[in-house]
C-alpha cells in the first residue's frame, strides 16, 4: 500500500516512491521523456484483494500523464497524452470529485482528473 509514503518527480525524468520511515528509495518509474512536474497519489485500484489503493500517476513536461502500478516498475498502466497545440507541458494534476451533469444510475457525483499545463489552460477528464 501507500501508508508511508511520499513521491518524488524529477528533471532525471523519473518518479519515485520513498518509505518515509526509512528514507529507502521504494521504486522507481522511468518512461517520461522530459522533466517530471506533477505526482499524485490515485485513488484507483488494480487487481488488489484488499482494495489498497497502488496506483500513482505522474504529469511531465513531455505532455503526458502516466499511471504506475506501485508494485511494479515496469511499463506504465495508461497513458493520456495533453493537446499538442494548446498545452505544450503537464505542471499539476490533482484528482478531484465534481457534482455530475445528469445522474446515472443513482450516481451524481464523478472523480475526474485535473491538470494544469504551461500555455494555461486547465483541463478535466472524467
Amino acid at each position: 500500500g501507500l501508508l508511508n509514503t511520499i513521491l518524488s518527480g524529477s528533471f532525471d525524468k523519473s518518479v519515485r516512491l520513498w518509505d518515509i520511515r526509512s528514507g529507502q528509495q521504494i521504486q522507481v518509474f522511468n518512461g517520461h521523456t522530459h522533466w517530471v512536474y506533477a505526482v499524485e497519489y490515485s485513488p484507483f485500484v488494480i487487481n488488489d484483494i484488499l482494495g489498497n489503493s497502488n496506483v500513482i500517476c505522474s504529469g511531465s513536461w513531455d505532455n503526458t500523464i502516466r499511471f504506475w502500478d506501485i508494485r511494479s516498475n515496469k511499463n506504465e498502466l495508461y497513458m493520456i497524452k495533453g493537446d499538442d497545440k494548446e498545452d505544450s507541458g503537464i505542471l499539476c494534476l490533482k484528482f478531484i470529485v465534481l457534482k455530475k451533469k445528469e445522474k446515472t444510475n443513482n450516481v451524481i457525483y464523478d472523480l475526474n482528473l485535473c491538470y494544469g499545463s504551461y500555455n494555461g489552460p486547465i483541463r478535466i477528464w472524467g
